[in-house]
């Protein structure tokens, strides 16, 4: 095969979306009040997606950045505390920690699942230290039994950055069961979209109370008379938001059947191809959403990956390099940086090193394909690392 003409017929549409979003902006505008203090769509939305993930605290908030900030906030970070971070994520699981005045601690990950190193996490501890926040990197839970122990035995906290994990779980255990705060995104991108918003769990309802407070400018929940009792800022999510999540909820379990059932499929055939790494499984995690489809290629260098990806693109496959180590990004060192020089983080996350520059990653949507469509995508691929 060779050109466009090796190129993977259409992949279904994200977001997607049907008459049960449609219905749901009709039912928020006609209510006619458009804000959650008034309207009932975050409200009913909170009680959904905090039961369907086992915990009756939820909180919506404006989107999955601010619901670390929030998060965050009541877990006492601020000046002079230190987050322990994934050197490998997205920006906002460091900047969330940073633009509340702590020191974001980046620490390396395991090269097969691509999340959190325990024994990383256990070297990185120190009294200053406040949260652990593992990532549950495209749907791939966490060590949450190790991770539990470290952060009972040093007394922090941990934050689950659930970003790409809705309806994940744990040893039969979902996100909101494990007895730790977990903050979902509902990004354009997301699993489950409004095009932006995001929302909190808690594990108990005082915390909970506290973040209320936080994401409504201080101010209680049925005030009339200005009690602003705490510091915070508005947060808050619409009712347009929470009544198109709510359709979203609805098809999850559907789409992350479909998801599960291809991710196999198309491990195994990436697997055949000579070079090609594709991300492990912790069987631990015995339901995972796929929020991507994610595969090494050891060795590509950053170039070559660039034209690699750009093909398949070209060729109707959604393609994306890999997040670049936090360590590596010029906004990290703006504020709330450790005493650590790039080379000294980096020598300390000699898995981080490799992934950031030899992954790549497809739009989980590509999961929602055919059977067939999978090995199109191996085929095209190989074809494309051959060239």
């Amino acid at each position: 095969m060779s050109g466009l003409s090796a190129s993977v017929p259409e992949f279904p549409e994200w977001p997607q979306f049907g008459d049960e979003e449609r219905a749901g902006l009709v039912r928020a505008l006609e209510q006619g009040q458009w804000w959650r203090v008034g309207g009932s769509e975050v409200d009913t939305f909170e009680a959904e997606f905090g039961a369907y993930h086992g915990t009756p605290h939820a909180l919506a908030v404006t989107n999955g950045t601010h619901a670390l900030e929030v998060a965050l906030e009541v877990l006492g970070v601020g000046p002079g505390t230190e987050v322990i971070v994934p050197a490998f994520t997205f920006i906002s699981s460091s900047l969330a920690a940073q633009r509340l005045g702590a020191v974001a601690v980046p620490v390396d990950v395991d090269l097969d699942t691509y999340c959190i190193q325990p024994e990383a996490v256990a070297a990185a501890i120190t009294d200053r230290t406040r949260v652990i926040m593992p990532v549950h990197m495209a749907g791939q839970m966490a060590d949450m039994d190790a991770l539990d122990k470290i952060a009972a035995d040093a007394g922090v906290a941990i934050l689950q950055d659930a970003a790409h994990a809705h309806g994940a779980q744990w040893q039969g255990r979902r996100v909101g069961e494990l007895g730790s705060v977990a903050a979902f995104s509902f990004q354009n991108g997301k699993l489950m979209t409004a095009g932006e918003g995001g929302a909190v769990l808690f594990p108990d309802q005082e915390l909970y109370e506290r973040a209320f407070l936080v994401h409504s400018c201080g101010r209680p929940r049925t005030d009339r008379d200005y009690l602003h009792r705490t510091t915070g800022s508005n947060y808050r999510m619409n009712e347009f938001s929470a009544a198109v999540l709510r359709a979203q909820l609805s098809r999850l379990d559907s789409q992350i059947e479909l998801r599960e059932q291809r991710w196999p499929l198309l491990a195994n055939l990436l697997a055949q191809i000579p070079g090609v790494v594709p991300q492990g499984r912790d069987d631990r995690g015995d339901r995972n959403p796929h929020y991507m489809a994610m595969f090494r290629v050891p060795g590509i260098g950053e170039q070559r990956r660039r034209v690699v990806v750009d093909e398949l693109i070209a060729r109707g496959i959604p393609a994306f390099v890999a997040f670049r180590a936090i360590y590596r990004c010029e906004g990290f060192w703006l504020a709330g940086a450790p005493d650590e020089t790039v080379d000294q983080i980096a020598a300390r996350c000699p898995n981080v090193e490799q992934i950031h520059a030899d992954c790549i990653w497809l739009h989980h949507r590509t999961l929602l394909g055919t059977e067939e469509q999978m090995h199109q995508i191996a085929a095209v691929l190989a074809d494309v690392l051959g060239e």
